[in-house]
């Protein structure tokens, strides 16, 4: 399946000559292994690929004991695969690499060396454990790959032409029209219920079976908890609280996370490790409240109130309807075609925060609850801060709306308390696109286009 993140991996290859090692991070299972060696095959007269989730002491001992001799290493190595390789035309990929960090540290070394090309894969990269007593190399481009998108999933399903045209209405604020609306829609529910997981989206594609692809969504799901007790060493008790709570936290009106849900008298404070952890292995998306709408929403970044979405919303609609193990099939075609009696605005707003985290947002919202002032008592979904800034109007408010009867107070008061700094107003729903009264509405998947 082709995935858009092969394009970056071509340019690093074209730009970087040999000067730095590319580090692609991502959860479990997005499809990180295979894209790199299919890239090795097509880009490449030989490559080997070190899964140093399988390699025995062999292939290790060679970091300890071989890297001051790099002729001997080469020839070592290119013997354990049975592999030639080729000055410029070969590439070495660290697989797993987080599992042995001494690899990653003797990057410094075979970068400077020359000869070849190197891509390492990995998750968790950044806890503690996989880069203790190691100097990160300096020679590292680093890139994150996330769930497939949209569009992806539209050319696995062998639907190529339907982006550009969304794009195109768009661009020039048209609706598709109702009959393409529908089908596009449609399209889109198939994409949320499944999620981004390449494996199971072949599943899928390959059967049409709901039930096979939500078993292989468990298994996932079963792996993401067996990392967290293997790797959240000394709080994995509160790393898995917090990953069992973000169904139950994103069904509330207001999907903040309220920390007290976690126990009596619990405190961020202590907890904040495992939040961190989380974020870390990219199993979720944080969201964090700007307190004020300018450029630099960071610097008024409220760290204490946050939103926690995960990484794939197909895995969180296995995660959250998980009562009897496994989701039926025709759970999955209700969903599909928005006959559920479910809270749809979990869902909505989980697929909208990964599709922005994917196009490299960070991800903000807005949030007073203001007792004493009822004009100042608001929430917006979502914040997006303009490319190029300006003096004034350089924010757009973002709406997320599941249903067909819904009320913008919080977005009216919004858009009249900072009409100075605000650009265009969004609304992402489930009709077609229209204008109205200095609000855009979107069909919630155009949220690619922004």
């Amino acid at each position: 399946m082709k995935r858009k993140i092969e394009e970056k991996i071509l340019k690093w290859k074209a730009n970087s000559n040999g000067k730095t090692a590319l580090l692609i991070d991502g959860a479990r299972r997005v499809g990180k292994s295979y894209i790199v060696e299919e890239f090795a095959r097509q880009n490449y007269k030989s490559y080997i690929l070190i899964d140093f989730n399988q390699i025995g002491s062999e292939i290790t001992d060679l970091f300890d004991m071989n890297l001051r001799d790099l002729d001997s290493f080469f020839m070592y190595l290119s013997a354990a695969f049975n592999v030639k390789l080729y000055d410029r035309e070969s590439l070495i990929i660290f697989d797993e690499v987080q599992l042995y960090p001494r690899a990653r540290a003797a990057i410094k070394f075979l970068v400077a060396d020359g000869r070849y090309d190197y891509i390492e894969t990995g998750s968790l990269m950044s806890i503690k454990k996989n880069v203790k007593d190691i100097v990160i190399p300096s020679e590292e481009r680093h890139i994150k790959m996330y769930p497939m998108d949209f569009e992806e999933f539209l050319w696995a399903k062998g639907e190529d032409m339907i982006m550009p045209l969304i794009l195109d209405c768009f661009e020039k604020r048209n609706p598709l029209g109702q009959a393409l609306h529908r089908k596009v829609m449609t399209l889109f529910r198939e994409y949320v219920i499944i999620g981004g997981m390449p494996q199971v989206v072949k599943e899928y594609i390959e059967t049409g079976n709901f039930e096979a692809a939500d078993q292989i969504k468990r298994d996932i799901l079963t792996l993401y908890r067996e990392d967290i007790q293997k790797h959240a060493e000394g709080y994995e008790g509160k790393v898995e609280s917090i990953f069992d709570e973000i169904p139950a936290q994103l069904s509330k009106h207001e999907k903040k996370f309220t920390i007290s849900s976690l126990g009596k008298g619990a405190r961020f404070r202590d907890y904040e490790s495992a939040f961190l952890w989380l974020q870390d292995s990219m199993m979720t998306n944080v969201c964090f409240n700007s307190t004020e709408p300018n450029i630099g929403l960071k610097l008024n970044r409220d760290n204490s109130a946050f939103k926690m979405y995960m990484g794939d919303t197909g895995l969180l609609i296995s995660h959250a309807f998980d009562e009897n193990g496994i989701v039926s099939e025709e759970i999955y075609k209700k969903l599909l075609f928005g006959k559920l009696e479910v809270n749809e605005g979990m869902i909505f707003e989980n697929i909208v925060s990964q599709m922005l985290v994917a196009n490299g947002r960070a991800l903000y919202f807005y949030s007073n609850s203001s007792r004493t002032d009822k004009d100042s008592r608001m929430e917006i979904d979502f914040l997006l801060a303009k490319s190029k800034t300006t003096n004034r109007h350089n924010i757009s408010p973002l709406e997320v709306k599941s249903g067909k009867n819904y009320t913008l107070s919080s977005l009216n008061k919004f858009r009249k308390k900072y009409s100075e700094q605000l650009n265009e107003a969004f609304v992402l729903h489930t009709a077609d696109l229209s204008e109205k009264d200095g609000i855009t509405y979107l069909p919630v998947y155009m949220i690619v286009c922004l």
